[in-house]
């Protein structure tokens, strides 16, 4: 059997990559440690921590799920419906805050 005889199942990636999205991955974590220890509070808190854990998922799906070498259509079949969420779940708090103002008026001038 000779070389042009041997057929190779899936990809092949070099192991580069791997380290490298560990390396980010630490020094994210690190970075999202770090918002705790230097008791970062309110909103630039929960904005830094959310950034950090959407930018590891990120990584993670892309490299170690494979998804960025896939095909488009499987990554719009995939990344729509969660976009699609967010955007269904903004409208959704736009609102209910409506609501919650229009039922305050409504009771505080009912009473």
């Amino acid at each position: 059997m000779t070389s042009t005889d041997t057929h190779v199942e899936g990809q092949q990636h070099p192991l580069g990559i791997y380290f490298k999205i560990w390396a980010w991955l630490f020094v994210l974590s690190t970075c999202s440690y770090m918002v705790d220890y230097l008791n970062v509070q309110g909103y630039l808190r929960w904005t830094l921590i959310i950034i950090f854990m959407l930018a590891k998922a990120g990584l993670i799906v892309a490299v170690f799920m494979h998804m960025m070498w896939e095909r488009l259509a499987l990554l719009y079949a995939i990344a729509t419906p969660p976009v699609l969420v967010l955007i269904f779940t903004a409208l959704m708090s736009s609102e209910a805050g409506h609501t919650f103002l229009t039922r305050t008026i409504f009771f505080a001038t009912a009473s």
